[in-house]
């Protein structure tokens, strides 16, 4: 698939996403994240269950393959998005929610990666990035759970999440099969102790070492 292609694709996937609220009970919530080797020619996927809300460690799962898509802005998840549901294959659980470190609807065209993995795994996935994509904000108050929205000109595509008190925001969207409401909520309860989920943080510390593997 060409970037062209691609671009037409995520139009198409983007159609199919669907903001709908969560409504049955979250038992266990998936942490994912990738991470690219050194010589940027492989990437690794790093998959950790928790129970929710107890945060508890349920099962890890990994994988990696070789990067066959180039590094285009705005196309990261067709880089991404294959070795993720590799990883996801491996699962014996079953999450009944999937996190992400990256962008859902936050995105120029609406399909970030946790838009394009919910739309494969069938599962409600949020969007949770260290840093914006794109949209405009107000800052949000300087105590944990302070929120703002995040906007694509007069579109809300996400929100601006401050998850520890004095800490930098964290900006949260949905990716598919759930509300920016219950994105916001369930990053919240999953912010234990640090500014990252704990789902999300464990995935990139196991990512972390995987890469120096692949």
């Amino acid at each position: 698939m060409t970037p062209k292609q691609a671009i037409r694709q995520q139009g198409r996937l983007a159609g199919r996403v669907r903001q709908v609220p969560i409504d049955k009970t979250i038992g266990l919530i998936g942490g994912l994240d990738c991470a690219f080797s050194k010589d940027k020619k492989r990437i690794g996927a790093v998959i950790v269950v928790l129970s929710f809300p107890q945060m508890e460690v349920v099962e890890i799962v990994q994988a990696s393959a070789k990067i066959e898509f180039p590094y285009v802005p705005g196309l990261l998840s067709f880089r991404e998005a294959p070795v993720c549901l590799k990883a996801a294959g491996k699962l014996k659980t079953c999450p009944d929610v999937f996190l992400v470190d990256g962008q859902g609807q936050a995105h120029p065209r609406r399909l970030g990666l946790a838009s394009h993995l919910g739309l494969f795994l069938n599962k409600p996935v949020i969007g949770c990035a260290k840093s914006r994509l794109i949209g405009t904000y107000k800052e949000p108050g300087l105590k944990k759970a302070s929120t703002t929205r995040l906007y694509d000109r007069s579109e809300v595509i996400g929100a601006v999440v401050r998850t520890r008190t004095n800490v930098k925001p964290v900006f949260v969207s949905a990716g598919h099969l759930c509300t920016l409401n219950d994105a916001v909520k369930i990053t919240l309860k999953c912010c234990t102790q640090y500014r990252l989920p704990q789902p999300t943080r464990l995935a990139h510390q196991k990512v972390t070492l995987l890469k120096a593997k692949i």
